[in-house]
């Protein structure tokens, strides 16, 4: 089967073969090496002289991007790890995402921004982070976060070739070489693809296939959307709770449709994580699905990561990022409570 990162590659594949202003940049992503993960693997030898490496600069590949989207090409940069987004903020939020607002519409930022997020692979406190949540809620800037259900790569191709601002694309580590489900190719769940009236993006909805109406809905996106699944499983098979499992591409601007319909059958929502806990995605869902549904919504709870570093050691490393049980307890705990 296809892997998510073999689906990523198709796409950059094929947003460079069908417009000529796509070019890639980024930290030794050239052949043979082809990127940390090999997700640009082959492009610079199928397309010379648009696939470019970078000096180690992630402001300075950033701005660059930026002032190449405003003259009229389509760039995609890769941040070689999450962590380093950091270092584009300024170019990214004080810049790219404001050109458009500062000149009346005269001109226009599509740029694309990828980039590995996430731990599990023992890399320590500076290359194991989740940190997409840094970058929700800034005005002009899309958040997508692909996940190994439906397309990740037709994701991709269309944020390059159809997105005329910028974009952070947020690829879970661990999903690289999962692979992906699509309707029809799931043994134990019905997955079914979820059009949103105010996104670009898909949002994918998960039951598990002859369980009774769900009591429970768990939203969740990138790799965690896995976890959830297998928790999903045990919560039905050891407790006969039925969760429905929402799975959002798109992380910003937030489209909390899908989700909301939902949970106003369900009445209990959980959302789950990687970043740390306090002040993250699940916390703004959660806020969001309160105020509209009130007293409708019996139960809610988020499961994420502890509010400390990634540690480099894989035991304490597992104790501080959010795993199965954990999304297993806190189902058991929500029902209840209600």
């Amino acid at each position: 089967m296809t892997s998510v990162l073999d689906s990523l590659n198709t796409g950059l594949q094929q947003a460079l073969a069908e417009d000529e202003r796509v070019v890639l940049l980024g930290e030794d992503i050239l052949d043979p090496y082809g990127g940390a993960f090999k997700v640009t693997r082959g492009l610079s030898s199928a397309f010379p002289g648009r696939v470019l490496t970078t000096p180690i600069s992630e402001a300075g590949i950033v701005g660059l991007a930026a002032g190449m989207a405003m003259r009229g090409l389509r760039p995609v940069v890769e941040i070689m790890f999450g962590d380093f987004i950091t270092l584009t903020a300024d170019q990214v939020i004080n810049h790219a995402t404001k050109f458009r607002w500062m000149y009346n519409d005269q001109v226009r930022v599509p740029m694309v921004i990828r980039t590995p997020m996430g731990g599990r692979r023992g890399y320590g406190p500076t290359h194991s982070q989740s940190l997409e949540k840094l970058f929700l809620g800034v005005p002009g800037l899309r958040v997508l976060a692909p996940t190994h259900f439906g397309d990740p790569g037709a994701l991709l191709k269309e944020a390059i070739l159809k997105s005329d601002d910028p974009l952070l694309f947020v690829e879970n580590k661990l999903l690289y070489l999962h692979p992906i489900q699509q309707d029809g190719s799931m043994l134990d769940f019905d997955l079914s693809e979820i059009k949103i009236s105010s996104s670009h993006s898909p949002a994918y909805r998960l039951r598990l296939k002859g369980a009774p109406p769900p009591n429970l809905t768990i939203a969740a996106y990138g790799h965690m959307a896995e976890l959830t699944r297998q928790a999903a499983q045990r919560l039905a098979y050891e407790h006969e709770i039925f969760a429905e499992i929402i799975v959002p591409t798109q992380l910003a601007p937030f489209a909390i449709e899908p989700i909301l319909e939902s949970v106003r059958h369900t009445r209990r929502l959980l959302s789950a994580e990687e970043g740390t806990f306090t002040l993250g995605w699940g916390a703004e869902l959660l806020a969001l699905i309160s105020a509209t549904l009130g007293s409708n919504l019996l139960a809610a709870g988020r499961v994420a990561a502890h509010d400390l570093p990634v540690p480099a050691s894989g035991p304490l490393e597992d104790s501080v990022l959010p795993n199965a049980e954990e999304i297993v307890q806190a189902g058991i705990k929500l029902i209840r409570k209600s």
